[in-house]
Formats: C-alpha cells, sequence, structure tokens
C-alpha cells in the first residue's frame, strides 16, 4: 500500500479506496448540476420573454418559490429513500429534472414556467441523495473525502452549466432548456442501468408510510438528537453566512471597485478554480492528517478572516487572496461538518438526515438574500461580508460548545 502512494498522489490514492459505485453517483451529481447550471443564468431570461412588465420581480418569486418547495421535499423524499431505498427516489428526482427542463424548453406561457420550476423544486433533491448514498458505501475514515468529491462534481457541473447555456443560448433560448433536459433523462437512464442500490432491505427504515410524509416530524425528529444539534446549528450560521455574497457581490464589487459584468465574471471563475484546488487537491489530504475534528473550526475561522477582510480590503486586487481564505473555509468545514453528523446517525436515517440538511440550506437561501440585500442598502455595502464573519466567529462558538459537550467524547 505504501508503494501505491509513493507512485501517485494522495488525491488518486482516496478515489481508488471508494467502491465503483462511488464514481458512477459523481457522474450522475455532475451531469446534474451540469443541465442545472445551464439553466439557472436564463431563468430570467425565460420570464422576459412572457411578461409584459416586471421581469426580475417574477423570477425572483421563482427561486423563492422554488427554494420554499425544496424546504417541504427535502425531509420527505430523504425518508424515502430510507424505506424504499436510494436508487428509486434518485431516479424520480432525476426524471422530474428532465421533465421540468422540457417544460421549459416548451413553454409558451408563464404558467407552464411556474409548473416548471414547481416540478423541479419538488423533486430537485439529487445532491441530497447522493450524500446519503455516498453515507451508505462509505466509513467512518472516508466519508469525509466521499461528501467531499460529491462537492467537487458539484461545482464543477455548477462551473461549466453557465458557459455551455450561454454558447447554447445563441441559437435560441429554448436550446439551452432542451439540451439540459436530454441530459437529465440520460441520466436517469445510466442511472437505472449502472447505479445499484446502496441500501440493502434489511438497513431499510421501517417507520408507518404515514409518518414519513410529515415534514414537520421528519425535521423536528432530526434536531431532537442531542449529539447532532450544535452542529446542524453551525451547518445553518455556516450557510447563512454565504447564502447572500453570490447574488450580493456584483453589486458589492461595481460599487467598491467599479467593477463591470466581465471583470465579475472572471472573478467568479477563479472563485470557481479556488473551490476546484481545495476540494480537489488540498482536502483529502488535509483531512487523512487532521480528522473533521480539528478540521471545523480551522475552517470556520478561516471563513470569518476571508469575509472580513472582503469586507475591509483597500484595493481590489486583495479581494483575490480573502476569497481564497474564504474558498478553504467553506472546502474543508462543510464536507467536515457533513460527515461528522452522518457518522452520529444510524444508517437507516441517513436520507432524513440529508433531507434535514437541504431543508437548512433552503431556509438560508430563503433568507440569506434578503439579509444581504437589506444590509448592503440600510447599513453598508460591506455590511453582508463583516456580518457573514460575525456568523462564522458565531458558528466556531458553537462548534466548540458541541465539541466539549459529555456525548461528544464516545462519539465520531
Amino acid at each position: 500500500m505504501e508503494s501505491i502512494i509513493s507512485r501517485s498522489s494522495l488525491s488518486t490514492y482516496y478515489l481508488i479506496t471508494l467502491p465503483p459505485s462511488f464514481f458512477i453517483i459523481l457522474v450522475s451529481v455532475f451531469v446534474d448540476m451540469l443541465g442545472y447550471g445551464i439553466m439557472l443564468p436564463l431563468l430570467p431570461f425565460f420570464v422576459q420573454a412572457h411578461a409584459s412588465a416586471g421581469g426580475a420581480a417574477i423570477a425572483g418569486g421563482l427561486m423563492s418559490m422554488y427554494s420554499t418547495i425544496q424546504l417541504v421535499s427535502g425531509p420527505i423524499l430523504g425518508a424515502l429513500s430510507d424505506r424504499y431505498g436510494r436508487k428509486p427516489i434518485l431516479l424520480l428526482c432525476l426524471l422530474g429534472t428532465g421533465t421540468s427542463y422540457l417544460l421549459l424548453g416548451l413553454a409558451n406561457s408563464l404558467p407552464i414556467i411556474f409548473l416548471a420550476v414547481f416540478i423541479d423544486g419538488l423533486t430537485g433533491s439529487n445532491l441530497t441523495l447522493a450524500h446519503a448514498y455516498v453515507a451508505d458505501t462509505t466509513n467512518a475514515e472516508n466519508r469525509a473525502k466521499g461528501i467531499n468529491y460529491s462537492q467537487l462534481a458539484f461545482g464543477l457541473g455548477i462551473m461549466a452549466g453557465p458557459i455551455l447555456g450561454g454558447t447554447l443560448s445563441g441559437f435560441g433560448l429554448s436550446v439551452p432548456a432542451l439540451i439540459a433536459s436530454f441530459f437529465a433523462f440520460a441520466n436517469t437512464a445510466f442511472g437505472f442501468f449502472f447505479l445499484p442500490e446502496s441500501l440493502p432491505p434489511e438497513r431499510r427504515e421501517a417507520r408507518p408510510i404515514t409518518q414519513v410524509f410529515s415534514w414537520a416530524g421528519q425535521f423536528t425528529s432530526i434536531f431532537r438528537q442531542k449529539n447532532i444539534q450544535n452542529f446542524l446549528v453551525v451547518l445553518f450560521l455556516l450557510n447563512l453566512a454565504f447564502a447572500g455574497l453570490q447574488t450580493n457581490f456584483p453589486l458589492y464589487s461595481n460599487a467598491r471597485f467599479g467593477w463591470t459584468p466581465a471583470q465579475n465574471s472572471y472573478f467568479y471563475l477563479y472563485v470557481g478554480l479556488c473551490g476546484i484546488l481545495v476540494q480537489g487537491v488540498l482536502f483529502g489530504k488535509l483531512q487523512t492528517r487532521f480528522g473533521e475534528r480539528k478540521l471545523i473550526p480551522v475552517g470556520l475561522t478561516c471563513m470569518a478572516i476571508g469575509l472580513a477582510g472582503m469586507a475591509f480590503v483597500p484595493a481590489a486586487w486583495m479581494i483575490f487572496p480573502a476569497v481564497a481564505v474564504v474558498a478553504l473555509g467553506t472546502g474543508i468545514s462543510i464536507p467536515s461538518l457533513t460527515a461528522l453528523v452522518s457518522l452520529r446517525i444510524p444508517d437507516n436515517e441517513q436520507g432524513r438526515l440529508m433531507g434535514g440538511n437541504q431543508t437548512l440550506l433552503a431556509l438560508t437561501n430563503i433568507f440569506g438574500p434578503a439579509i444581504a440585500g437589506i444590509s448592503f442598502d440600510v447599513v453598508a455595502i460591506s455590511a453582508p461580508y463583516w456580518l457573514g464573519s460575525l456568523l462564522s466567529i458565531f458558528a466556531l462558538m458553537i462548534a466548540s460548545v458541541g465539541f466539549s459537550t459529555r456525548s461528544d467524547s464516545s462519539t465520531p
């Protein structure tokens, strides 16, 4: 084994040690996010093509509706996968995604666009189910690496999608939607024939189906587990600190440094490359050497420092190292937190846990942009960033409390 490590990079070795089915789920996540990345930047243009006025407000309403639906659907779909297996629920979600993109490509009215977004929100738990699949097929030693690589596939798809979508839109607005639909349906067929089930019948949840469809019960039951409460709050605060920045940054960079949309696009490319470097190269080495318990406080500290740097840098070029620190912080803290929480939950509840995580993410996507926008307009243009830094510090304090509790001494 040592000779293998000496002849190849550690990242390659980590991938080799993961089961073959894991690579299939990585491809599935990448293709799914490729289609999402194609469609996300183009959705406002679909609205404008069919709205006589208020296109921006309607597009914003669509995204709020999407996040609100995911708020409810995430825990239910996760619980269904605990009961019936990951594969059938994942295929159902992929099929729903393909149908929604097809409807967008053929849409000739706003109601059809709303229906398409509704279906996508209802079945948009692909990454949640992929994380549950990773939890099924990895052990305590490599779970964080598995979740990290699924996040990497997610990021690569999100990066490549807008580039492909922007190129295809030159042939007509419906073309990117139809291509994204083809990717989703092809991904469904690929999963049907090649993806093995990761949750055998003997490990599945046996609770009554009526309880599965109780959204409130599914969500609150996760928070009642004391050994993960603190870390779920940390995940919420971490995502809340970051949620509003993507929509807010173009306004901030324009007001602070006079950046154009083209300059912002180069900046987002830089952010994506930083994420790939952290997730594809650094995280595996750091996780093996230090473990999740040490990486989480380091990641949260990097988040706090990097966001404060973004708020107070005096020159435009300084924003780049500050963002690199933020990318390092999110890249090592999120997969470490997700893996640590996953290892504290029984196998037959992984889907419900990941669905609960999606609910937390949906909440931050609803409130984060509003908090960032209001603080930007009312307090100061740098307020969203130092507010994010304060949230990261608060998350660090709560994580420290979680690690110091008595129940933590016997758990991962």
